[in-house]
C-alpha cells in the first residue's frame, strides 16, 4: 500500500532565512527531500538528529498543533510552543488531504490532559471533552493509559502523528500500540508517522523506516538500526556488555 495522504515533505531553500541557525543546522533537515511512500513511516536518529523537530513541523504544515492535539485544538495555545520554525521553509504535497489528524507528543501530553479539564469546568463549553479520550480525565489514568485510551477512542482515520510513544508505554503495552495500528491500518484510510527509539515498534511489518542520522535522510532496515543492534546485543550478553562499559569508564 501507499501512503494515502502526505507523500513528500520538500524543504525550499529560498524561504530559509539565516541557514546558519537552528533548525537548518541539522544535517538530514538542511536540504529536507522526504518522501512517504507507506502507511506507516519510522522516523530513527540519535538525539539532536532532528526527528522532532520534522514531526513537529509535519504537524504545523496538517494544521495541527505543535504541541499536540487535533485541528480542533489548534488555538488552545496549551504548550509553550504555537508554530514550528522549520515549517515556514517547507513544502507538502499531499495525495489527499486527510479527514483527520492527531498529534501525540509525549513531552506536552499532561498539558493536554490539563486543557481537556478546563474545558470540562468551562460552561461555555459544548459537549464532553472527555468523548474521545475514554470518556473520563486523563488525569486520572497513569501515562500508559491515558495514551491507548487515545488510541484506542480518538483515532480512526486519517493522517496521525506520534513523537516517541514508547516514552508513555511499557514493552507489553507496546505490542498492544502496534496491534492497534495494524487494526487501524487494514481500514486503508489511515498514515502513520512516527518517530522512536523503540526496537519494538521498529518491528512492525511492511513499515519505512527512515534514519536522520546522516547529511540526507535514507532508507534502512530493522537490523540497520542502532536500536537494534544494541539491543540484541545487550541482551543476548548483558555481561559482557557492562564489561566493555567498564573499561571505557
Amino acid at each position: 500500500m501507499a501512503a494515502p495522504y502526505l507523500n513528500r515533505v520538500t524543504l525550499l531553500h529560498e524561504r530559509v532565512q539565516d541557514a546558519s541557525r537552528f533548525p537548518f543546522t541539522i544535517p538530514a533537515l538542511a536540504n529536507l527531500n522526504l518522501q512517504l511512500t507507506k502507511p506507516i513511516t519510522f522516523l530513527v536518529g540519535e538525539n539532536g538528529s532532528g526527528k522532532s523537530t520534522l514531526i513537529e513541523a509535519i504537524a504545523d504544515l496538517c494544521r495541527l498543533p505543535v504541541s499536540g492535539g487535533a485541528a480542533a485544538d489548534l488555538n488552545a495555545n496549551h504548550g509553550p510552543e504555537s508554530r514550528s520554525v522549520l515549517a515556514p521553509a517547507l513544502r507538502p504535497s499531499f495525495k489527499r488531504r486527510p479527514p483527520d489528524g492527531y498529534f501525540f507528543r509525549a513531552e506536552f501530553h499532561a498539558h493536554f490532559a490539563s486543557l481537556l479539564e478546563q474545558r470540562r469546568r468551562d460552561p461555555d463549553f459544548l459537549g464532553d471533552p472527555y468523548q474521545y479520550y475514554g470518556g473520563k480525565s486523563l488525569h486520572e489514568r497513569s501515562h500508559g493509559e491515558a495514551f491507548l485510551a487515545l488510541i484506542q477512542n480518538r483515532l480512526h482515520s486519517g493522517l496521525f502523528l506520534l513523537d516517541e510513544p514508547e516514552s508513555a508505554l511499557s514493552p507489553q503495552r507496546q505490542l498492544t500500540l502496534l496491534a492497534q495500528i495494524a487494526e487501524l491500518e487494514a481500514t486503508h484510510d489511515v498514515q502513520f508517522i512516527i518517530a522512536t527509539h523503540s526496537p519494538i515498534l521498529l518491528t512492525y511489518p511492511d513499515a519505512e523506516i527512515l534514519s536522520l542520522d546522516d547529511d540526507s535522510i535514507r532508507v534502512i532496515t530493522l537490523q540497520e538500526t542502532s536500536h537494534y543492534q544494541i539491543t540484541k546485543r545487550i541482551l543476548e550478553n548483558p555481561a559482557s556488555f557492562w564489561r566493555h562499559l567498564k573499561h571505557r569508564s
